[in-house]
Order: structure tokens, then C-alpha cells, then sequence
């Protein structure tokens, strides 16, 4: 039974992961030079209409680009090619501008790792508020109560490009505080750096703040309690207990602030790497694609080693000797108020699908267009005169049962690469790196665009952030003293992952999902913006958001239904957790 219980990092196990991340890393690759290939238009044409806007070339002209950038020769070639000059520092040229690929994305990748750090700034100081008081509270003994954390849930269900586009509007054109476009100077990233990290901190923090109360239930807080320590030691012993299971959630993080804040880019016109991807992939311009795909990948990696790093820094030799305490309890009972609040949520919601499946989603009036909102339009109308509360309420089911099926697999997804930490790892750092969209440009390519399709895709990568927060709760849960004395009793392989393991595991993984349930909204409304998802007319949440995302300052109406529906859906979901962890405890 000791190969169940692997306390340390062996050889075999780095050589393991080293193998997954140089396979997982051609893999991904191989599937970028492929993608002109795969997406059935024809590449010569593509790329001449992204060098002249070119809409009818001749035959003449596609044949010149075929023989000009070696189109015949199929991806393999290029792909060798490609990797051929890397060693000498040549990353080819552009297709489309024809100028050299590494210094277009050495300058993108500086400016988003600029960006990226004030992110992370904004994102720490945003987790550590959302935690603040439960830290207050246990290190003080006066924590009494599970927190539902529906502060963080309505933090975390901000969608990104809507914050970016009320922050350059209000802080960069109204206030004049911050320049609202561009990248000049230190003072060009505040306002993107706060839409970045607001909900990535929420996040963050919503995971902290509920896995704290464990910690301060653990016997060498009660220890400490008794002989009278002082509350910031007692609270920094906590931090440093559950800070290594919510250090994964990092790697995805940092890979969506740089290779993922296309959208945000795009806003505040940042010349940073995901927007350069994006634009490379709908061009097809191969080499700045591949050359874009491959920095990410190599940050993915780097930041998943330092991760890990930092994470056996912290647990020490607790976790090398066995020696730690299991973070599984059972649950505390919630707060009264969480019922009345899950409960409002619910009427609400119900209330706004009912009331807008009762109207037409799709009757155009031209003559009430951005109506703000009134007894004849409670929600208001879009840009075509639409009823905004018909599209909502008609938009619900579709929305709330992709978003939650796309959440169901990549979770489970999740829990099982977790289980197989040692063969997984290396691939969870390299998936973590792909952004949702060049996944939905690959599979579009193959499937067309679809609804299933785009939710495909957010699965490729959606379950990177379950494993690599698995796999770094069983290898605590592995570590405890508890788990020795089963298996010094006899129990077998079934007996602890049933009794011991997952139980420690699950509670933590759904409120991670229910979490990012608004995140998968708004990836799906992403891909669908881009035609590769849900198609229009259809009334989708997500949808709402992207096409009404450019008249938020002139009616900022269009997106405060859609975005307060979100909202509302985070709280309920994270409510319904809560009171579920109860009901299953007294159970």
C-alpha cells in the first residue's frame, strides 16, 4: 500500500512530468500548424485578404501566395521548418506583414507581463479583502459559521470587458484619472490591472475564505488557542495551512491575464500577446500563431515549477514525513440569513425567465432602439429594439444548461487527471496555457462553428484548474496522519480514496466550479462573439453581454440586466452549496 501515499518527489515522478509537458507541449503544437489546414477555408485566400482586404482574388494571386509561403508543402513541413530555426533565434516572418515574428512577440509578451504583474497586484490585495474578516474572526476564535463567500461570488461573476469598458468610460474619459487607450507609461495599466484582478481576486479570496475555517479547527489551532498565543501568529499558521491548496488556481490565472485578457486588451487598445494571438489565428498568419502559442506554453510550464515550489516551501516537512492534518470536517452551520438570501435569488431569477418568456425575443422595433428602461421594457431594448427581459428570460435555460454541463465535465474531467497527479502534471501546465479561443478556432475548424462546439472547446481547457487543485489537495490529504493509521489497519486502495480522499477532495472542487460558473458563461459568450460559438438571433446571457458590450456608456442598461442575472446565478449557486454541505452533514 505504500505506492498509494507518495510523500516525496522522486526521479521516475520528474522524468514523468518532464515527458508530459515536451508531449503535451508538440501536441499542442502540432494542432496550431494544422489549424489553417483544419479550418476549411482556403489559407492563400485567407492571408491575401488580411495583407489587402482583398475579397475576390484571382487564381493567379492565391496561386502566387501558395508558391510564395510554401502552402503545398503541407503543416509538417512548416511546422520542422518552424522549429528548425528556433535555435538560432528565428521564428520566421509574418505571412501576412512580412516582418520578423520574434521581435513582434518579445515586445506583446513584455507588455503583457507588465500587465500581468499589476493584475496579480490587484489580484492579491482583492483575495486578501474578500478573507479579511474570516482571518479576523478564526484567529480570534469567534468563527462560529461557515461564509457562504457570496461577496466573492458577486465579485468573481464581474464580467471582465464589461468592468473594463464602465472603468475606461467612467476613471478614463469622464474622470480623466487614467489614460483610457493606449500603452504609455506605468499609468496606462492601472484601469486594466483593476478589471483583470477585481474578479481574478474574488476568486482567489471566495477559495481562501472557505477553506480557512478548516484550519482553524485543526488541533494546532486549538493548541495555540489554549496556551494563549498572540492572533496574527494563529492567523498566519492558518494562511500558510490552506494557502498551499489555492496556490494551483494560480497557473490558470496567470495564463488567462496574459495569453486570455484579449478582451480586455482590445478595450483599452494594449498591444499586449493574447491580442496578438487572436489576430494571428483569424489571419492565419502561421509563424506569429505558433511563435505566440510556444512563449505562453513556456510561461504555463515556469509558473506551474514555481507554484509547486512555493507550495512544498510552505507545507515543509510535514508533508514529506506524512505528518499533516487533514483539512476535512464537517461542515458548520451556515448562517440564518443564507437561506433568505438563496431564496431571493431564486425568485428573482424565476421571476425574470417567466416574465421574459412571455414576450418575443425576436420582434424588432426600430423606432424604440436603446429605450431605457420603462413599464412597456422593464429591462429596456437593444441596439435593434429588442425587449432586453424577452432575450433574458428566453436565453435562461440554454445559458444556465450549457454553462452548467460544460462546469459538470470539466470538473469531473478534473477529479480524475487529479487522481494521477504524477501522469497529469506536466499536461495540466500546458492546457492551462491554451486560451479558450485558439481551442474554439481548433475545433471549429473540425466541427464548424456550434454551440457544442464552443462548449467543446471551453472543456479542452475548462478542466485544468480542477486537476491541478485535486491533485494538490490529495497529495495533503495523502500526508496526514490519518491516512498512515488506515492503511496500517488494513485498508485498502478503495477503502481510502471512498472514505478518506474524495470526501476531502469534492467540497472543494464544487465550490471551485460554482465559482467559476459566470467564468464559463462568459468564455461560451466569447467564442460565440467570435462566430464560433452560439449563433444570432439566439438569445444567450453571454451573447447579451458581448453584443451590447459598445453602448455601455451611451445605455449602460444593455449590460446591467444580463451582467446582474450573472450575479445573481453566482450567489445562488454558491448559496445552494453551502446550504447543501449542510443538509449532507446532518445527513
Amino acid at each position: 500500500m505504500t505506492a498509494t501515499l507518495p510523500h516525496a518527489t522522486g526521479h521516475p515522478v520528474r522524468w514523468r512530468a518532464v515527458a508530459g509537458r515536451l508531449l503535451a507541449g508538440a501536441g499542442l503544437l502540432t494542432a496550431v500548424a494544422l489549424l489553417p489546414w483544419l479550418s476549411g477555408n482556403d489559407p492563400a485566400r485567407t492571408v491575401l485578404r488580411a495583407r489587402s482586404a482583398d475579397q475576390n482574388p484571382t487564381p493567379a494571386q492565391l496561386a502566387a501566395v501558395r508558391e510564395q509561403l510554401g502552402l503545398d508543402d503541407g503543416p509538417l513541413a512548416h511546422l520542422a521548418h518552424w522549429l528548425g530555426g528556433l535555435p538560432r533565434g528565428d521564428a520566421g516572418v509574418s505571412w501576412v506583414s512580412g516582418e520578423a515574428v520574434l521581435p513582434q512577440v518579445t515586445t506583446a509578451l513584455s507588455v503583457s507581463l507588465t500587465l500581468m504583474l499589476g493584475a496579480l497586484v490587484v489580484t492579491v490585495a482583492v483575495a486578501a479583502l474578500v478573507c479579511a474578516r474570516t482571518v479576523h474572526l478564526g484567529a480570534r476564535r469567534r468563527l462560529r459559521r461557515d461564509r457562504a463567500g457570496t461577496g466573492a461570488a458577486v465579485l468573481a461573476a464581474l464580467p471582465k470587458f464589461v468592468l473594463a469598458s464602465l472603468l475606461a468610460t467612467v476613471c478614463g474619459v469622464w474622470w480623466g484619472l487614467f489614460p483610457s487607450s493606449g500603452w504609455e507609461g506605468p499609468q496606462s495599466m492601472v484601469l486594466p490591472s483593476l478589471a483583470l484582478g477585481i474578479p481574478s481576486g474574488a476568486m482567489i479570496g471566495g477559495l481562501l475564505d472557505q477553506a480557512l475555517p478548516a484550519a482553524f479547527h485543526e488541533p494546532w489551532a486549538r493548541t495555540a488557542y489554549a496556551v494563549g498565543l498572540p492572533p496574527r501568529h494563529i492567523a498566519r499558521d492558518a494562511l500558510r495551512r490552506t494557502l498551499p491548496g489555492v496556490l494551483p488556481q494560480l497557473l490558470p490565472t496567470v495564463v488567462a491575464l496574459v495569453g486570455g485578457a484579449v478582451a480586455v486588451e482590445q478595450i483599452f487598445n494594449i498591444p499586449g500577446l493574447g491580442r496578438l494571438a487572436l489576430e494571428a489565428a483569424v489571419a492565419q498568419d502561421l509563424p506569429v500563431l505558433q511563435t505566440a502559442t510556444l512563449a505562453l506554453v513556456l510561461l504555463g510550464v515556469a509558473a506551474g515549477l514555481l507554484i509547486r515550489a512555493a507550495r512544498h516551501a510552505l507545507l515543509g516537512r510535514p508533508l514529506r514525513d506524512g505528518s499533516l492534518p487533514t483539512l476535512h470536517r464537517p461542515a458548520l452551520a451556515p448562517p440564518r440569513s443564507l437561506r433568505w438570501v438563496a431564496g431571493a435569488c431564486a425568485v428573482v431569477l424565476l421571476g425574470l425567465v417567466v416574465a421574459g418568456l412571455l414576450r418575443d425575443p425576436a420582434q424588432v422595433d426600430t423606432a424604440a432602439r436603446l429605450v431605457p428602461p420603462s413599464l412597456e421594457h422593464p429591462l429596456g431594448t437593444d441596439a435593434l429594439g429588442r425587449d432586453l427581459l424577452a432575450r433574458l428570460g428566453h436565453g435562461a435555460l440554454r445559458t444556465a444548461g450549457v454553462a452548467l454541463a460544460v462546469t459538470a465535465v470539466s470538473a469531473v474531467t478534473g477529479l480524475l487527471l487529479g487522481l494521477v497527479p504524477r501522469a497529469s502534471a506536466g499536461v495540466t501546465e500546458v492546457v492551462a496555457t491554451l486560451p479558450a479561443v485558439l481551442a474554439g478556432l481548433l475545433i471549429a475548424g473540425v466541427t464548424g462553428p456550434s454551440v457544442w462546439g464552443a462548449a467543446g472547446a471551453v472543456c479542452v481547457v475548462g478542466w485544468s484548474p480542477y486537476a491541478a487543485q485535486s491533485a494538490a489537495l490529495l497529495e495533503q490529504e495523502r500526508a496526514s496522519g490519518h491516512i498512515a493509521a488506515s492503511v496500517a489497519l488494513g485498508a485498502g486502495r478503495g477503502h481510502l480514496l471512498r472514505r478518506h480522499l474524495l470526501p476531502a477532495v469534492v467540497p472543494a472542487l464544487l465550490r471551485n466550479a460554482l465559482l467559476r460558473l459566470p467564468t464559463t458563461v462568459l468564455v461560451l459568450a466569447s467564442l460565440g462573439f467570435l462566430g464560433l460559438g452560439e449563433q444570432p438571433p439566439t438569445p444567450e446571457w453571454g451573447r447579451l453581454l458581448s453584443e451590447n458590450q459598445p453602448y455601455v456608456e451611451l445605455a449602460p442598461w444593455t449590460v446591467l440586466g444580463p451582467a446582474g442575472a450573472l450575479v445573481v446565478l453566482s450567489v445562488l449557486a454558491v448559496s445552494a452549496s453551502a446550504l447543501g454541505r449542510e443538509k449532507a452533514t446532518r445527513a
